[in-house]
């Protein structure tokens, strides 16, 4: 049974402080270019946020892992993380839920042990009639921070705990399991939630990397009505940092660019102040500084080498380029001056007019055949069987007028 758990300070603060944090994705490639060494610079320059700021908590969202059976590499650099966490005096709660990309029983192992450190692992919702959420609470001068751990869920893993026909998708699962955990509202609350959340139907600014994120959590979405109970609602699942409907519910975004069209986004932790009950909650990002970082670059073949500088860039980059021209090898002639190429492009009229032209053809193309298409173009594999059976559904939907 998921119980009440409290975690503190030996002297409370003048008020609550917290890191909000999530999508690690470790393991995660760019590109096909490993991401080990980046990742594991941003996870120590989390640790070191934490010993300056010394918060009262840190809240990590959800996808820890990239995949749900991660390579050995990426256990070894979690593990060094949650050891450089624990090393911390004076403990510093550390909260974390399970995402849509991590295997829950993986990241459940050693759960127990962990805890003796004040490090908490969500990983299912109630699956059973007597569990409820897992709850930690924190205390500062006003009294008690609950923070509620919600970990990623489909509406199958909860549908059974209630009425026939109460649990239909994502949005009625989420409502129900809130619902069932008679929520104190005179106290502050806190929610981690790893689920694709909307606002009265208005969707969150995405990127390219999270359209199979976006299949995975549904594609209609959790409302925020649901998360009227809470002071706070630490979001994950979205690679970009915003709020949903109202500032208090936000998605913290990933610490580091994971796709190119990430490459204007401010990566940062969410630093979160909570006073008493009814005041306003404020948060403001700690700017974090990547070890590489990702951008895109276009213009002419001496143009582009031109900006590398002297010796040879290191950073993840994308380039177009606009000669119009027959170009000799470009690729070789740019890696002699980016470490990183991520690709290649042309941006000329002759390839306008050949884009124009496939562009015709894909038309003639059923929509189902059409994505397809795009999603191998973008991710560089096929949809997997329950991707293409969400898509069907979304497709036939459309067709008959219900979205």
């Amino acid at each position: 049974m998921h119980g009440k758990m409290c975690a503190g300070r030996e002297q409370f603060g003048d008020f609550m402080r917290f890191f909000h944090i999530s999508d690690l994705h470790i393991g995660k490639q760019l590109y096909y270019y490993s991401l080990r060494d980046s990742q594991q610079a941003i996870l120590h320059e989390i640790i070191d946020k934490v010993r300056e700021y010394r918060p009262d908590a840190v809240l990590v969202a959800g996808d820890i892992y990239d995949k749900a059976a991660p390579s050995g590499e990426a256990y070894e650099l979690f593990d060094a993380f949650l050891n450089q966490f624990a090393d911390i005096v004076p403990a510093v709660p550390l909260l974390i839920i399970a995402g849509n990309h991590d295997n829950a029983l993986r990241l459940k192992y050693a759960s127990a042990f962990l805890e003796r450190h004040q490090i908490y692992i969500s990983v299912l919702p109630p699956v059973e009639e007597e569990e409820y959420l897992k709850k930690v609470t924190l205390r500062d001068k006003y009294g008690e921070v609950n923070f509620y751990l919600l970990p990623y869920m489909r509406p199958g893993y909860v549908r059974h705990l209630f009425a026939e026909g109460a649990v239909r998708d994502e949005n009625s699962a989420v409502a129900a399991v809130l619902a069932r955990e008679a929520i104190d509202t005179s106290k502050r609350n806190v929610l981690l939630s790893h689920q694709f959340y909307v606002a009265g139907g208005r969707r969150p600014e995405t990127c390219d990397s999270e359209i199979t994120a976006i299949l995975a959590g549904g594609i209609g979405g959790v409302d925020v009505s649901c998360l009227k109970p809470f002071d706070y609602a630490a979001l994950g699942h979205i690679h970009g940092a915003q709020s949903v409907g109202e500032p208090h519910i936000r998605y913290s975004g990933t610490p580091l660019k994971y796709s190119v069209s990430e490459e204007r986004h401010q990566k940062a932790i969410t630093l979160v102040t909570m006073e008493e009950k009814g005041a306003p909650v404020r948060w403001e990002p700690i700017p974090l500084k990547p070890l590489y970082d990702v951008y895109s670059i276009q213009g002419t073949l001496r143009d582009v080498i031109d900006r590398a500088g002297k010796g040879v860039c290191d950073d993840f980059v994308s380039i177009t380029l606009t000669d119009e021209e027959s170009l000799y090898r470009p690729k070789d002639q740019l890696s002699e001056h980016y470490a990183h190429i991520l690709e290649v492009k042309v941006d000329n009229r002759r390839s306008r007019e050949q884009l124009a032209q496939d562009s015709c053809e894909t038309e003639s193309l059923e929509p189902m055949a059409a994505f397809r298409d795009f999603y191998q173009q973008m991710n560089g594999e096929p949809l997997s069987e329950e991707q293409e059976n969400v898509m069907r559904r979304v497709i036939a939907d459309v067709a008959s007028g219900e979205v």
